[in-house]
């Protein structure tokens, strides 16, 4: 066996570099973006949604006739009347930022790129780099360098979508025809004479036809943007998957269609008027492009000065901009922080959806920063280990007392799969057993070597676990797991015992935790061992009641509630209400 190439430290030490070394870039990168954003976001709701609708309208029979308008009319009036029209227009907002910088960056790129074939032959690769990297991934480097929010979304999109920009840029000007060329050099014309009067006009459909992939591309990542705090329709999409909500992510996927078509077919209805030899504006262009220019430059410096300095202010509040960093939309301890800014009469604050890894990302930001923050936090889990944090105390009991963690299994399983389900029935470990398993896997180890390496440490307790429990012959088995690094811990540690010890096949399903719950009750899972209960859980649990089987707790011990570093003062959730 050769020796891993430890590429995942090698990238790990390349981005905390970056992060450490050239932070004011970022944050000035960052005021740029959200400056931005919030100019197109205030133009959205600067106005009653009725004006919009029919500017919008108009601007479709413009480009489009008839037949656009009406769809444009119906579509906006229904997204309206559906109730996602704020989070429509935030989201516009997102794709329309990302699509301009987009072409900022990408049209003089993809005109180096036709001018030049070395760097053509050195941006090739990295295009194809960028197009095929799963967009999750850009999320984490988004996140460390810019935050919680729409900036490492916008950031994101545009490394997604920026590629069609430069490759079609480049392809159309190389298409031009030569005799063209020539006839422009023939007649004296200097290299910007060629490429403005000549090559560009020439290009423009091809370049237009680009342009339009980008807006797409961008628009297909906002609920993947919504993992990381961007808000608008994609966080509906999002909270709704997570919350099992039918009804309502088809709601907000209609109004992410209806979005996506207008955008389209208006794009492309310029891209034909371009074909077909029309002039597409009445405006002359410097008149338009100093608009743009003027409508960014003001965007600029509203974000820069909205950008708030370092707060002298001794309230938490201030510090932390009112701000608490939360996990999945729609989770029990989401819920319950809900809860809790209602029960202490928090009304200023604002709970920031998005992932656990996003969470542990900004909360790894501040700690080494050594700035206030306030997260969404359970134990067990490895931040506890690696952090110096403590809990708010909770005068009015709205996270409840300590979680269990239960074992959840199909019907029937008992008949089907005796000796998994005896097993899974025994099975049952501490918070310091979970903690170690999970701190090998936040040091590097994989998942299943740090569980493995577990289980072969603690003979005792597996063994009390199978005692008497007969081996079977390669019989496959299901596990449903959140992407939890408890849940990763303590699936991975039965998984391998199941193996190793029983004789299966175990597959493990990563679900969010409304199918995670969904797939025992019908059956298409065998087995979880990640139900949190009596708070966490409890809706999941009330709705599915009856068409599964709750072996138990697995785990006793957990908490839930709202989390600081300790050089924080503040010690209750009754100090974030200001006095």
């Amino acid at each position: 066996m050769f020796t891993k190439i430890p590429l995942d430290r090698w990238v790990e030490s390349i981005i905390s570099w970056f992060n450490t070394n050239f932070a004011f870039l970022f944050d000035f990168f960052s005021s740029i973006i959200s400056g931005i954003v919030g100019g197109f976001t205030f133009l959205f709701h600067a106005f009653p949604a009725i004006v919009v609708i029919v500017v919008l309208t108009l601007l479709a029979y413009y480009f489009g006739k008839w037949r656009l308008a009406l769809f444009t009319v119906l579509g906006l009036l229904l997204i309206l009347n559906l109730g996602y029209w704020e989070s429509t227009m935030d989201t516009l907002a997102l794709v329309l930022t990302s699509a301009l910088i987009s072409i900022v960056l990408g049209l003089p790129l993809g005109i180096w790129c036709a001018r030049n074939r070395s760097v053509r032959s050195t941006l090739t690769p990295m295009l194809d780099f960028m197009q095929t990297m799963p967009a999750f991934v850009y999320l984490i480097p988004a996140v460390t360098f810019f935050g919680l929010g729409v900036v490492p979304g916008v950031i994101a999109s545009v490394i997604f979508s920026i590629p069609p920009t430069i490759r079609l840029t480049n392809l159309g000007i190389l298409q031009v025809p030569a005799d063209l060329v020539e006839a422009a050099d023939a007649f004296g014309s200097t290299p910007a004479q060629k490429l403005f009067k000549v090559q560009f006009p020439l290009a423009l459909p091809t370049i237009l036809a680009g342009i339009n992939q980008t807006i797409m591309l961008s628009l297909s990542m906002v609920v993947i943007a919504s993992m990381i705090g961007a808000q608008g329709v994609g966080a509906d999409v999002y909270r709704a998957v997570t919350q099992l909500k039918t009804g309502q992510g088809f709601e907000a996927g209609l109004a992410v269609v209806v979005l996506a078509i207008l955008l389209d077919r208006l794009t492309q209805s310029v891209i034909g008027k371009k074909r077909k030899g029309k002039k597409s504006f009445t405006l002359k262009k410097p008149l338009v492009i100093a608009a743009v220019a003027a409508f960014c430059i003001v965007a600029i410096f509203i974000g820069i000065g909205k950008k708030s300095p370092v707060s002298t202010s001794t309230f938490v509040g201030d510090q932390v901009a009112y701000s608490i960093v939360g996990i999945d939309p729609g989770s029990g301890l989401m819920n319950a922080s809900e809860k809790a800014l209602k029960a202490y009469n928090l009304t200023s604050w604002k709970l920031i959806e998005g992932s656990s890894t996003a969470m542990t990302i900004a909360l790894d930001r501040a700690y080494k920063e050594g700035k206030p923050i306030i997260v969404t936090g359970w134990t067990p889990h490895w931040m506890f280990s690696k952090y110096d944090l403590k809990y708010l105390e909770d005068p009015k009991k709205v996270f409840g007392g300590d979680e269990e963690i239960h074992t959840i299994v199909r019907l029937r399983l008992k008949t089907d799969q005796p000796s998994a389900y005896q097993f899974l029935d025994k099975f049952q470990w501490t918070p310091a057993d979970m903690e170690k398993v999970m701190a090998n896997i936040q040091d590097g180890q994989k998942p299943e070597e740090s569980a493995a390496q577990w289980v072969e440490t603690n003979p005792d307790k597996v063994n009390a676990w199978i005692s008497g429990i007969p081996k079977v012959e390669a019989k496959k088995l299901k596990l449903a797991y959140v992407a939890w690094d408890s849940e990763i811990a303590s699936t991975n540690v039965v998984k391998y015992v199941l193996e190793s010890k029983l004789g299966y096949q175990v597959d493990m399903l990563q679900v969010e935790a409304g199918p995670m719950w969904a797939g025992i009750a019908s059956g298409d899972a065998d087995a979880m061992v990640a139900a949190w209960l009596p708070t966490t859980h409890k809706e999941y649990y009330e709705k599915f009641k009856g068409k599964f089987e709750d072996l138990g707790p697995n785990l006793v011990g957990t908490k839930l509630g709202l989390v600081v570093p300790k050089y924080m003062t503040i010690t209750s959730i009754e100090d974030l209400v200001k006095k």
